[in-house]
């Protein structure tokens, strides 16, 4: 696929998906959408991380609404259904680790992309902000499955009813995200997370994202069950081997991936 709203890059196993409507801040329209999910998608089998950040000042003001006639009549349920839930599905699927670099506002749909990503980076002028109810509409892209686990009930349904902004340094308090940093040390920053986990263990890092995301659905019995059954699957791996190895020779392990 050719891409017209985003760039798409991979580098030292990092692969780096930018969203590129700068003019209308990264809006998401039917193009957009069906580009990031083949680039997420793309970046699982061709690196061992993947960002998603933004152009310019924002890094996605959620679905488009620029052309006011298209969006009246837009149908809503298909629109989440046959290119929203795709796009989120590649995202939180992805079988290698999933980095959000907010580098500006996160708005409706596009805050909610982003807090799909396993690890969420925000820029300390960033904000997150549940613009839904401003146009008379709920939260959705996800965010009302991914909002009461990050932040709990009380704060995320003041975040839905209110459609107030949440600034990058509140949201790390409230634990939405992993870390807001100064804007001069941002870029540093999340190439630093990026290339920390694109030299690490690719596949105990997919073992931890299917773990983790099973926990809120199982009993503890059942988490326990599976913690086993992947460990069990881990300690057969190369990676493993190496780990134990460079550990006990008081180096850095050379993991190789997949």
């Amino acid at each position: 696929m050719q891409y017209d709203t985003i760039s798409y890059d991979v580098t030292d196993n990092v692969a780096t998906v930018t969203l590129n409507r700068p003019d209308v801040m990264n809006a998401l329209n039917t193009q957009m959408r069906a580009e990031i999910t083949d680039a997420v998608s793309r970046g699982g089998r061709e690196a061992r991380v993947v960002v998603l950040t933004g152009t310019g000042k924002a890094f996605c003001s959620g679905q488009d609404l620029g052309d006011r006639a298209n969006a009246a009549n837009l149908d809503l349920e298909r629109t989440l259904r046959d290119e929203y839930v795709p796009m989120l599905r590649a995202l939180i699927d992805c079988p290698v680790p999933t980095i959000s670099a907010v580098n500006g506002a996160a708005a409706g749909a596009g805050a909610n992309l982003a807090l799909a990503a396993d690890v969420v980076i925000a820029a300390e002028s960033a904000f997150f902000l549940q613009a839904f109810t401003r146009i008379g509409l709920i939260p959705d892209a996800g965010g009302t499955w991914v909002l009461p686990r990050q932040m709990g009930l009380a704060k995320a349904m003041g975040a839905a009813l209110f459609a107030e902004k949440i600034p990058a340094r509140q949201a790390d308090q409230w634990g939405m995200i992993w870390e807001a940093v100064p804007d001069a040390a941002f870029e540093d920053t999340w190439k630093a997370r990026a290339a920390h986990l694109a030299q690490g263990p690719t596949a105990a890092y997919t073992r931890v994202k299917e773990v983790m995301r099973a926990s809120f659905d199982n009993t503890l019995e059942d988490q326990l069950a599976l913690e086993a059954r992947l460990q069990g699957e881990c300690g057969k791996t190369r990676d493993f081997k190496e780990g134990v190895v460079a550990f006990m020779e008081k180096r850095p392990a050379e993991y190789e991936g997949r």
